[in-house]
């Protein structure tokens, strides 16, 4: 369409009553821009005095993103429960053990109704390789606070999450500058 227009169904096509309720939302796919996307959404909810959360499964407590940076200047809460990629530290049973300690406290966070909003980034890889059932997951996504919005990202979204979130975007890779240039991630971009 030349005009602009989405020949995607919008708003207006909604047939009867419109409601609220807490959102599943998945951010997933190849390309970059999920955990950035569910920031933007986590510090519009926060813009609106709700009570926000950020916790991530795989990054470091001592990593020094410029998420946390900004999170911490900014005074969003946010926690980095991981140990690192799991490249870093070559201890499954370690990994598996850090990862169910958040998976625990992402559920806590979930659960306790003061939370607006909660964002677990990076619990699609987590669930990729095996270190959180999928079945906790789906547990807490079914037993939320009616008005808590999730945010979940990263990588390879399972099926069974997919069929209960309410919106699901798809990043997708069109061309990378490490790929195509062999530019490496810079500070302010990918960290």
């Amino acid at each position: 369409m030349s005009t602009g227009e989405s020949s995607e169904p919008g708003p207006q096509s909604v047939t009867g009553p419109r409601i609220n309720k807490g959102l599943v939302i998945v951010n997933t796919g190849n390309g970059k821009g999920k955990t950035t996307a569910a920031m933007g959404v986590l510090f519009r909810a926060w813009g609106r005095d709700f009570k926000v959360i950020m916790l991530q499964f795989i990054k470091h407590s001592t990593a020094n993103f410029g998420e946390q940076r900004a999170a911490k200047k900014i005074g969003v809460e946010m926690r980095a429960m991981g140990d690192g990629f799991t490249w870093d530290t070559q201890d499954r049973a370690q990994d598996i053990a850090s990862t169910r300690r958040a998976g625990d406290e992402v559920k806590r966070m979930i659960a306790d109704p003061s939370y607006a909003m909660v964002v677990a980034d990076e619990l699609n890889i987590v669930l990729r390789y095996d270190y959180l059932p999928l079945s906790d997951v789906l547990e807490a996504l079914a037993a939320k606070p009616a008005m808590t919005h999730v945010v979940i990202t990263g990588r390879n979204a399972p099926e069974g999450l997919i069929a209960v979130a309410d919106l699901v975007t798809e990043m997708g890779l069109v061309k990378h500058p490490f790929r195509e240039q062999g530019v490496k991630a810079q500070a302010g971009v990918e960290f």
